[in-house]
């Protein structure tokens, strides 16, 4: 059997944008303060597990959660590769003035065409080539150890189609929670899902949107 790097993947708590449903991307907004108790209890709920490394998207949102995360037990190292799909002009706008400014490219948008970008965005397709880059970048430095990478729904989605060998033009059936957390198993040859969408260590029904 070959040597496996365990992942812990969990998204970033809830932000004001993700309750306005208005889309974030690469813009740099930060917690609220739903967002920064959902941090705080995946950090609580993680305290007791073995972790070699601690990898956050260097966007605030996510890289805020992964420092309740380490809890000072280790430093969190930042990589822009865990960022979130940079959706262009898409960004600070609203799911409902998407539709309504630019129709045609909203239905694109929505039927997860796998070469569609925004104007100054990237397409599912390049999203994924970067989750994938990345994350073998990062698992293979710490083979046989345990890490977690704090990031964003987009990369979320990607990693669980990653594991499940489904398109980016799949339909999503699968919870993108805020603060959820997610376990996978990665091997130079594959990437496994073994688990999705922990929520136990919340008491509340935590926000699930479309890649924001």
């Amino acid at each position: 059997m070959p040597v496996a790097t365990r992942i812990i993947a969990v998204r970033h708590g809830e932000t004001a944008w993700n309750v306005d449903t208005r889309i974030q991307g690469q813009l740099d907004i930060g917690l609220n303060d739903k967002g920064r108790w959902q941090a705080q209890q995946a950090g609580l709920a993680l305290a007791d597990e073995p972790v070699d490394a601690i990898y956050a998207s260097d966007l605030s949102r996510a890289y805020s959660t992964a420092q309740a995360i380490a809890a000072k037990r280790l430093a969190v190292q930042t990589h822009k590769g865990l960022r979130e799909r940079a959706f262009g002009k898409f960004e600070g706008q609203t799911y409902a003035a998407i539709e309504e400014r630019w129709p045609e490219e909203s239905r694109l948008w929505r039927i997860r065409d796998p070469h569609f970008a925004p104007e100054g965005g990237e397409s599912p397709t390049q999203v994924m080539e970067r989750v994938a880059r990345t994350v073998n970048e990062i698992a293979a430095r710490h083979l046989g150890g345990q890490i977690v990478l704090v990031s964003h729904g987009g990369v979320m989605d990607m990693l669980y189609r990653l594991a499940t060998r489904q398109s980016v033009s799949a339909p999503r059936s699968w919870e993108l929670g805020n603060a959820a957390i997610n376990r996978l198993l990665w091997t130079p040859d594959a990437l496994t899902l073994v688990g999705w969408a922990d929520t136990r260590h919340l008491d509340e029904t935590v926000r699930d949107e479309y890649g924001t």
